[in-house]
């Protein structure tokens, strides 16, 4: 039995969110066996439709033979505003895996970060500030007082923890370590 317009729009949707790319009606289809290609094609045209009755600040388009839900044109001067607050989410490979060290060993100094790594970090550490991916978390008590660093909560967002609990342990790369190996 094939599937109404009613049952696929939330279904296409949460897949054209989800997607990375934009998704065509090819893998749409290949997807959702269950619906027939017309009934797919009314289903996202229906979609369409609703995103631009109602108004909204996203619409559905049509993006190199895909679809994707994007913001709608009239507002980008706004989104643009509200990217230039935002760090830039790219980090080097040392700046990741100085951000490991203090997402592991926190509150940590940088001469100690510099001792785990075995590289000077001092520029990792100010991309990482830069980034608002870490934050001063007062100074050690011994002589010279260094600062200590630790996660914020950027890091938490952009890592998508609810707090540092959910950090993968040391076992869990571990056994994705020997997993890798093993093939």
């Amino acid at each position: 039995m094939t599937m109404r317009i009613e049952e696929l729009k939330p279904i296409l949707e949460a897949l054209i969110f989800t997607a990375s790319e934009p998704i065509t009606e090819q893998e749409l289809a290949q997807i959702l066996p269950e619906a027939d290609r017309a009934t797919l094609a009314a289903a996202l045209e229906a979609l369409r439709r609703d995103y631009e009755a109602e108004g909204r600040g996203l619409e559905l388009r049509r993006i190199a033979g895909g679809y994707r839900i994007c913001t709608r044109p009239e507002h980008h001067e706004y989104i643009r505003r509200y990217l230039k607050t935002r760090p830039s989410a790219r980090l080097s490979m040392a700046a990741l895996e100085t951000l490991a060290v203090i997402a592991y060993k926190q509150p940590i100094t940088l001469p100690e970060i510099q001792e785990i790594r075995g590289v000077n970090s001092a520029r990792a550490v100010r991309t990482l500030l830069e980034k608002r991916l870490i934050e001063p978390k007062g100074r050690k008590p011994v002589v010279g007082r260094p600062i200590l660093y630790g996660t914020s909560r950027e890091f938490l967002i952009q890592f998508g923890l609810n707090d540092l609990s959910e950090l993968p342990t040391l076992e869990d790369f571990e056994e994705l370590t020997e997993g890798a190996s093993v093939s």
